[in-house]
C-alpha cells in the first residue's frame, strides 16, 4: 500500500481523512489548529472530517467536508496529544501536540501555523446582537469569569473566596459567569455580574467571547478561546486581554499564550517543583 507520502507525490485525488478526537473543548480547539496547519501546507490535497463532542468548534471552517464512516477510501485516524509527556522537559506548547501527532501518524511534515485555535464566525453571527445586549439592552464592555473546574483536575482550582472578592474590589468592570451544569461552578455575585452560568452553548460561548473584552479562567476551554476568536472591533484591540489563574499544575511554556497575563506557581512550592 502506498505511503501518504507517496500518494501526495503521485495522486490527483484528494486523501480522505476522518479524525477521531473524544477528549474536551479545550483540546478539541487545538485540534482544528492541526487540521488547519494541515491544509494550508498540502492544499488541496486532503479532505478531512471530524468525530467529537464538540462538532460546533468546526462550523463554518474551510478545512471539514462531511465524510461517511463507512467510506472505503477514508483513513481513520484517532488524534491524541503524546507529547503532553514531555511538556516538563521539553520547549512545546499545547497546540503542537496534535499537529506533531498528525506528523507522525501521517508520516509528513506539518508546518505550524497561527498560535491559536482555528475558529471562523460569519458575518451574520457577528452582526447578531450579543446575550448582554438583550439583557442590559446595550452592549456594554465586559469580561468573562470562570470561576469553576472539572472534578477530574481539582488542582485547576482557584478558591471562590478569591473570584468573590475580585468581583467586589472591581465594581467598575462588569463580569459575566460562565459554565457548564455539568461541572463545578458555584455562583458568584455582585450588582457588576451577570450570571449565564448553564445558560449559553458551545456556539453561543463563542460569539460571546467575540464580544467580550477579556477573560479571568483557571487552565480550562476560556484560555483557549480567548486565544483563538478575534476581538469585536470596538475595542480597537488586536488580542483580547485574558488573565490565567494556573497555580502550579503544569509548566507555562505549555499552556500561556502570547499577551496572556499566566500566574503560576511553577517551582515556587514544593508541591509545584
Amino acid at each position: 500500500m502506498s505511503t501518504i507520502k507517496e500518494r501526495l507525490a503521485n495522486d490527483s485525488e484528494p486523501i480522505k481523512l476522518l479524525i477521531k478526537c473524544y477528549q474536551s473543548p479545550g483540546d478539541i480547539l487545538l485540534l482544528s489548529a492541526a487540521i488547519r496547519d494541515l491544509h494550508i501546507s498540502y492544499p488541496n490535497k486532503f479532505i478531512t472530517d471530524v468525530r467529537t463532542p464538540c462538532v460546533n468548534i468546526f462550523e463554518n471552517s474551510p478545512y471539514i467536508t462531511a465524510l461517511d464512516d463507512d467510506d472505503p477510501d477514508c483513513i481513520l485516524l484517532d488524534a491524541g496529544y503524546p507529547l503532553i509527556h514531555q511538556s516538563n522537559q521539553g520547549s512545546h506548547h499545547f497546540i503542537h501536540g496534535f499537529r506533531m501527532d498528525l506528523e507522525e501518524k501521517l508520516g509528513i511534515p506539518i508546518k505550524a501555523g497561527d498560535m491559536k485555535g482555528d475558529i471562523h464566525l460569519t458575518d451574520t453571527e457577528k452582526g447578531w446582537i450579543s446575550q448582554i445586549k438583550e439583557i442590559e439592552g446595550n452592549d456594554i464592555p465586559f469580561w468573562i469569569i470562570d470561576a469553576g473546574s472539572k472534578s477530574d483536575y481539582t488542582a485547576k482550582q482557584w478558591e471562590i473566596a478569591r473570584f468573590q472578592e475580585l468581583v467586589y474590589q472591581l465594581p467598575e468592570i462588569t463580569f459575566v459567569q460562565i459554565g457548564s451544569p455539568e461541572h463545578r461552578h458555584p455562583q458568584l455575585f455582585g450588582d457588576n455580574l451577570i450570571n449565564l452560568i448553564g445558560q449559553t452553548d458551545l456556539r453561543q460561548f463563542i460569539r460571546l467571547m467575540y464580544w467580550a473584552a477579556g477573560v479571568i479562567t483557571p487552565v480550562s476551554f476560556p484560555m483557549h478561546l480567548a486565544a483563538a476568536v478575534e476581538v469585536h472591533p470596538m475595542y480597537k484591540r488586536k488580542s483580547r486581554p485574558c488573565i490565567v489563574i494556573a497555580g502550579g499544575r503544569e509548566p507555562s511554556h505549555w499552556e500561556a499564550y502570547p499577551n496572556h497575563a499566566y500566574l503560576h506557581s511553577c517551582g515556587k512550592l514544593s508541591c509545584c517543583d
